[in-house]
């Protein structure tokens, strides 16, 4: 993976899927406020449907990647974020750090009619700046994600139809509580990842 030029992404840029709580702009990021009950799911397992989630998302298009980085802040079941690329309602991949069973996990949802879910813990992130990395290359996106500066980690490489009109961007969900405020303190759009591995 090389380093390319970044372009940062005005918040004012972007749509919601579902309006949040609240959100607050100022010198640190976007503060946002999760609705309670929010979040994105279809049917596997546990055979509802959540649209909910608060996504912001702008035009990711062929070739480009969106960076998310947000302060990892969470302490109820299901809390969330990262990046959310959507399609439409049942085309849609979100990935980032989600707390599970007491843990934070770094892991992704993709969605093609229905839903699958993989997670990693990465306890030692709790409390610290987490950037996820959407990067849309062909009929694939591969989602990437670092803590602070230390090296970027393979999360997943997904199938997305190349000629597939994507949006991308922040989100959060809160899935079983009220309260849970989330600080993304940058949204970026750069190159596409050049290969899946560093020697490429």
């Amino acid at each position: 993976m090389t380093e390319n030029a970044v372009t940062g992404i005005d918040w004012a840029a972007g749509t919601w899927t579902t309006e949040p709580e609240a959100v607050v702009v100022d010198g640190d990021g976007m503060r946002v406020t999760a609705r309670a009950g929010s979040d994105a799911w279809r049917i596997t397992s546990y055979g509802f449907v959540h649209d909910t989630e608060h996504a912001l998302v702008a035009p990711l298009p062929q070739g480009a990647a969106v960076e998310v980085t947000f302060l990892c802040d969470f302490s109820a079941q299901f809390d969330q974020a990262g990046v959310f690329a959507r399609v439409d309602a049942s085309t849609w991949i979100k990935a980032g750090v989600e707390r599970s069973d007491g843990v934070e996990s770094m892991g992704a949802v993709v969605t093609r009619g229905v839903s699958d879910w993989s997670l990693a813990p990465v306890p030692d992130w709790s409390g610290r700046l987490v950037t996820v990395r959407a990067s849309r290359s062909g009929d694939a996106l591969t989602i990437r994600a670092r803590v602070d500066d230390e090296p970027w980690r393979m999360v997943r490489v997904a199938p997305l139809d190349a000629d597939a009109a994507v949006e991308a961007g922040p989100f959060c969900c809160a899935p079983t509580r009220e309260g849970l405020t989330v600080l993304f303190t940058a949204w970026r759009l750069t190159d596409a990842d050049e290969g899946l591995h560093p020697e490429e």
